[in-house]
């Protein structure tokens, strides 16, 4: 290694390689002060952290580097190059070169300027001269005149879509100066866009809202010229947002003094910061203090958490709607059924028919899905529009199996027109399944998204897991007593029964089996160490139908790594090349892949399952994956990004899933309570396997669910007149 500072110039020859922690990405070096390439006696690779550099690489980009290289000689043939490799250099900038001949090769060379080669990148130029960058920057009617003599409509498109994507290179520079991570940039700038620098500089702590952290923040202003100081309200404002924020990640909706003041003493260090905190955040309304109580709302969840209450009670309020109607619609939708309904499932659907919003709760095999088709057959043969949906793919596609009706994700229905009355469809109900998840931001959103008079049916088991984000709806539905809710409780024993829906009942009430192997549920004592392996060895038995559920992402990856090798260890994996090096990325083809993130207009939730079914790459696509819903998705870059192994998953990527066989990887832990191990049992349609000790089974069993000591205000809100 050389330890001497130095400096590159280049432009990108290689697509990059991209993994969640590196981005590698090679070219060669122009010459110094220009744009033009050299003879290229060498080239240049840098590995950098993809967070700390402005745009993704892209071939035909030009980028200056400064920091230490080292320096080694290829052999390619009969020709010796010189290899320059950057390791996180010091200084990285992406540069959009200003005027002549720079630009016109750059845009000549660049990909995403389809179709504009040289000589029209030249003949542009010539036309617009240093009107350039003024006509290009904004996209109007005037503009694209001034240069359709030149190109055709396709190249002017291109030539604004090229344009837009480097317009921004400057502030992201001065960003990425500043030590402003670029997941951040790109964030900032999609909120702010021309106006981001001055946006930081008035309050650089308005990056913790687009997910800075306040300690880096901070660190940017002390090493900036930020006029800030330790005592600034914006700065004490945003150290309150942030220990508000940590109880809201919990799942709370409010909280206590007592228990925020740790968090600020440990942003803010000084006593007297923290007072000021307190009164700097009352006085511009951060939260509201309960002085009955003295308790704090965080302002935005108390809003959600009174529209939602509103809503819920505006609608409670429209009961006896049990007309000729809807009894001629019930005896039509209950002479369908093969089998009569027990009397306290007559009554749930009745409820249902009765009231503007209502609930059928229950555990595992009381009949809620048997209530809700019978409900809803009813409401369609009364004219209604319904809307079923869920949180996951997974879950809306086997509500769909149940019930026969057409269903949907709750992004997918957020995303489209709000549910409105019209002449065609005068009356709409809206079902939401597996309600236990649906959190306060969502169910905000919801009652945002309907009209008032949108009727409301909710199904689901308040005992499994809270919701991942804050708040739980329907827990407090179930607690106020204030909408119509049929609880049904009883399990109906059949011969040959799986057994699944007595013992997850036995482990809900915290009582331990009698019988820890019954039915079609297997126990396996197992040593903690072994539990992985474990896992493992029982998965290989049925790959085809099973899944594990693991409390952490730490085993979670463990056993997936020993899944892989042992049932695909000699699939073809997804490789890049980079100066005829092959890198790979180890998902191999046939895979069970998980995603991690949401991206919508490819079809993708954070959770969504999916098997590896091509390797193939073509131009931007390194392959596809087919989802279990049947859709097929190609893997680009940011597709690539979140995708991981999917044989074992954690139990919060499963909920509202159920998979014929699964394997539960039972290690105690801050999360593992009795209802985490009840929602994971509730998860399996014929086969289980608990692997872990006894004694663990048997604490975890009795140790009572950490649902119970989430804070939420939304059930109070329901019991007030």
């Amino acid at each position: 290694m050389n330890n001497v500072i130095h400096e590159d110039q280049m432009r990108v020859t290689s697509i990059p390689f991209t993994s969640t922690s590196m981005v590698i990405f090679s070219g060669v070096p122009l010459k110094r002060n220009s744009y033009r390439a050299n003879s290229g006696k060498y080239y240049v690779t840098i590995k950098v952290d993809p967070d700390s550099i402005p745009v993704p690489p892209a071939v035909g980009q030009h980028w200056s580097i400064k920091g230490q290289r080292q320096i080694e000689d290829v052999t390619s043939g009969d020709y010796v190059m010189q290899q320059h490799t950057y390791e996180s250099p010091e200084h990285i900038e992406c540069n959009l070169p200003e005027t002549g001949e720079q630009l016109i090769r750059f845009i000549a060379k660049e990909g995403h300027f389809k179709g504009i080669g040289e000589s029209k990148a030249r003949a542009l130029w010539e036309h617009l001269g240093k009107d350039f960058h003024s006509i290009l920057r904004h996209d109007t009617p005037e503009s694209r005149s001034r240069i359709g003599s030149i190109l055709s409509e396709d190249s002017i498109n291109a030539l604004f879509e090229g344009y837009a994507k480097y317009k921004n290179l400057g502030y992201c520079n001065w960003m990425s100066e500043h030590k402003i991570p670029a997941s951040i940039q790109q964030r900032l700038l999609k909120h702010h866009g021309e106006q981001s620098i001055e946006a930081i500089k008035k309050n650089p702590y308005v990056l913790i809202g687009f997910g800075m952290s306040f300690e880096d923040v901070d660190c940017v202003v002390k090493n900036s010229d930020f006029d800030i100081s330790t005592d600034d309200d914006k700065r004490l404002s945003a150290a309150l947002e942030v220990a508000l924020r940590k109880e809201i990640e919990k799942g709370h909706t409010y909280t206590t003094q007592a228990i925020v003041r740790p968090y600020l003493t440990n942003l803010l260090k000084e006593k007297e910061l923290v007072t000021k905190a307190f009164m700097a955040g009352h006085d511009k309304a951060q939260y509201i203090l309960n002085f009955e109580t003295g308790t704090f709302h965080p302002t935005a969840q108390l809003l959600m958490e009174n529209v939602v209450a509103k809503r819920f009670k505006t609608l409670a309020c429209q009961n006896n709607l049990f007309d000729a109607d809807s009894d001629s619609a019930y005896y039509s939708a209950l002479s369908e059924l093969p089998y009569d309904l027990t009397k306290r499932q007559h009554e749930a659907v009745a409820t249902c028919l009765d009231n503007a919003v209502s609930c059928i709760t229950g555990g595992a095999g009381t009949g809620k899905t048997t209530v809700l088709r019978t409900a809803l057959r009813a409401y369609s043969k009364m004219g209604f529009e319904i809307h079923p949906v869920a949180l996951s793919g997974r879950a809306a596609m086997r509500l769909h199996e149940s019930i026969g009706f057409t269903t949907s994700t709750i992004a997918k229905l957020l995303r489209e027109p709000p549910v409105e009355p019209s002449t065609a469809h005068p009356n709409h109900l809206l079902v939401i399944d597996e309600a236990s998840m649906i959190d306060l931001p969502t169910m905000y959103r919801l009652v945002n998204h309907i009209h008032p008079s949108v009727r409301i049916v909710f199904t689901g088991d308040p005992d499994q897991l809270p919701p991942i984000g804050c708040g739980k709806v329907l827990a407090d539905i179930v607690l106020a007593k204030t909408i119509a809710n049929t609880m049904l409780d009883i399990v109906k024993r059949q011969e040959g029964s799986t057994g699944i829906p007595e013992y997850s009942r036995l482990i809900n009430q915290g009582v331990m089996p009698g019988q820890l192997t019954t039915g079609a549920i297997h126990f396996h004592q197992t040593d903690k160490k072994d539990i992985a392996q474990t896992c493992s060895k029982l998965y290989q038995l049925s790959p085809e139908s099973s899944r594990v559920m693991a409390p952490t992402k730490a085993l979670v990856h463990e056993i997936n790594k020993l899944i892989q090798e042992a049932v695909n260890a000699k699939g073809n994996r997804i490789a890049f090349e980079i100066h005829a090096e092959k890198l790979f990325l180890d998902l191999r083809l046939n895979d069970a892949i998980l995603f991690t993130q949401n991206h919508y207009d490819k079809g993708i939730q954070n959770g969504s399952l999916g098997s590896l079914t091509s390797i193939e790459s073509s131009g931007e696509s390194y392959g596809e994956v087919t989802l279990d819903t049947g859709s097929k998705i190609e893997i680009s870059q940011s597709v690539l990004d979140c995708m991981e192994l999917g044989y074992a998953i954690t139990l919060h990527k499963a909920q509202g899933s159920q998979f014929p066989r699964i394997i539960i990887a039972l290690q105690k832990g801050r999360i593992v309570d009795r209802a985490w191990l009840y929602t994971a049992i509730t998860r399996a349609e014929s086969e289980i396997h608990i692997v872990g000790s006894e004694d663990d089974l048997k604490r975890i069993t009795e140790r009572p669910s950490n649902s119970h000591k989430r804070n939420s205000y939304l059930a109070e809100l329901l019991q007030q007149v």
